[in-house]
């Protein structure tokens, strides 16, 4: 499977496309022949390196209608393996050139936008499960496996790996890893951090670093973690070991109506306190009951799925059901419905082609701030001016808290439309942060959150810097994202 398009296609001839940003510095003879040597399957087409210097960010694809990319890729590498991803970061770490490497590019931040321009190694020619312990249930996969491919090839063994993220069908494993991925079903299986065994991982030198081994080692800290989210700063995973667990035989589903959305976050919360942790347990506001589920605009619906053993199945949704018996039953047909749709994204072309500033701001935050966090930070995106509307939905929960999923859309005037989206960003994160919620639950930070990154890490931040300048003293992977300085670019935020 090879990685898709973003929605909007690059206005112009491929010639003519340009970053948005600086245009990075052309590369010398000689280092393209040397990286041709070391990755076949190097092109400096400008058709790909248009196609893959962008993901999914929906500013990103305002700009795409003005045949523009965030920041153009000087050349594109697709290595067979880890040989050749070895010589392509040797080649890179001796004359200083930015890599920036990348799956299905569905991310919605920026993540794999080559900001210094540089190599984009496009990992998804390495995919595959590579190894299957069924006794201990996990699994070997390389990074560019898509998500139906894995999950495909697991349930053929009759297991799953239960990740089911919204992009599935343009995510790979890879990318899930580098930005601490969540799946809508991570109410029960966790998120992609939870079911990561070990590692194998390039630093930017080279060197190839594995981790992980037996379960809950003590050995030190978990420098797999160390990997997990830093969205390809410190290196390059060329391989992971992931628990995975026997298909579900049993399936439960339910949905109800709260009068208010207070009244379903305290359903929600009490459900996860009496350790009943179903797949599913999404909460919409009013504003999105309406919107997506048909109703009059005067509930808040939830939706309840879950698939396990069915005693296991049994004993949750009765706990679901008690903690939901002030709400009124809904059909459990809403829950089909939303299963039919859930990855349909259709509407974001549309809405951007016609001037809407449209996205979301996925977050998280203890359960005690969270109704504060949802009054907060609505209101202060609907402070913004030409904001139209915003909402939220509570789309995965855990003991101590739960992510809130935030979408808003603007009409500003054509010369507003990134000021207005930047505005937007600013308020509803200060919102989020001033009220106690965290920066992001599991889109990541890419170039769109990078400004925010130092505040919310405080002092953590110059650890991770000291990390990173310590694993890639070059400096070359993914420069100039989640706030890092090096010798390639400033340091500090680079965009806006």
């Amino acid at each position: 499977m090879t990685a898709p398009t973003p929605p909007i296609e690059l206005a112009g001839p491929a010639e003519d496309v340009r970053s948005r940003l600086a245009e990075p510095a052309p590369l010398d003879p000689a280092v393209l022949e040397a990286l041709a040597a070391a990755c076949p399957d190097t092109t400096s087409d400008p058709a790909t390196r248009a196609e893959a210097s962008r993901d999914w960010w929906p500013l990103a694809m305002h700009w795409a209608v003005a045949g523009q990319v965030g920041a153009l890729a000087s050349v594109v590498c697709r290595p067979a393996g880890v040989a050749e991803v070895t010589a392509v970061l040797r080649v890179c770490h001796e004359h200083g050139v930015p890599v920036t490497a990348a799956g299905g590019r569905s991310g919605v931040c920026g993540a794999s936008v080559p900001r210094y321009g540089g190599v984009m190694l496009d990992l998804t020619a390495m995919a595959g499960v590579v190894g299957v312990d069924d006794e201990s249930l996990t699994a070997d996969v390389l990074p560019g496996t898509f998500g139906p491919d894995l999950e495909a090839d697991l349930r053929a063994r009759g297991l799953t790996l239960g990740h089911w993220p919204q992009s599935m069908d343009i995510s790979t494993v890879g990318g899930w890893l580098a930005c601490r991925g969540a799946g809508q079903y991570s109410t029960r299986y966790g998120k992609i951090e939870d079911m990561v065994v070990g590692l194998d991982v390039l630093l930017g030198d080279g060197r190839l670093v594995s981790t992980g081994g037996g379960p809950r080692a003590a050995v030190g800290p978990d420098l797999t973690q160390l990997f997990v989210g830093s969205e390809g700063t410190l290196g390059i995973i060329t391989r992971a070991r992931l628990r995975v667990h026997p298909l579900p035989s049993g399936e439960g589903r339910a949905a109800f109506g709260f009068a208010s959305w207070d009244d379903g976050v305290e359903a929600c919360r009490r459900i996860l306190r009496r350790g009943a942790t179903p797949a599913v347990l999404r909460l919409y506001d009013p504003i999105e009951s309406q919107r997506s589920h048909d109703t009059d605009g005067s509930v808040a619906v939830l939706l309840v799925l879950d698939e396990a053993e069915p005693l296991l199945v049994d004993a949750t949704m009765a706990i679901v059901a008690e903690e939901c018996a002030a709400a009124t039953p809904l059909d459990e047909a809403l829950v089909e419905s939303w299963l039919e749709h859930r990855n349909d994204v259709s509407a974001l072309e549309a809405l951007t082609r016609k001037g809407f500033v449209v996205d979301t701001l996925e977050i998280a935050g203890p359960w005690s701030r969270l109704p504060g966090i949802y009054l907060n930070t609505t209101a202060a995106l609907l402070a913004v001016p030409h904001a139209r509307v915003a909402s939220a939905h509570l789309s995965h929960s855990y003991l101590d808290g739960a992510c809130l999923y935030f979408t808003f859309a603007a009409t500003p005037p054509a010369e507003e439309i990134e000021s207005t989206y930047v505005s937007l960003w600013d308020a509803g994160t200060r919102a989020v942060l001033a009220a106690g919620g965290n920066l992001s639950h599991h889109h990541g930070v890419g170039l769109n959150r990078d400004r925010f990154v130092a505040e919310a890490l405080g002092s953590g931040h110059d650890v991770l810097s000291a990390v990173k300048a310590a694993l890639d003293p070059a400096g070359i992977l993914n420069p100039g994202k989640l706030g890092m300085g090096g010798p390639i670019g400033p340091g500090g935020a680079t965009w806006p």
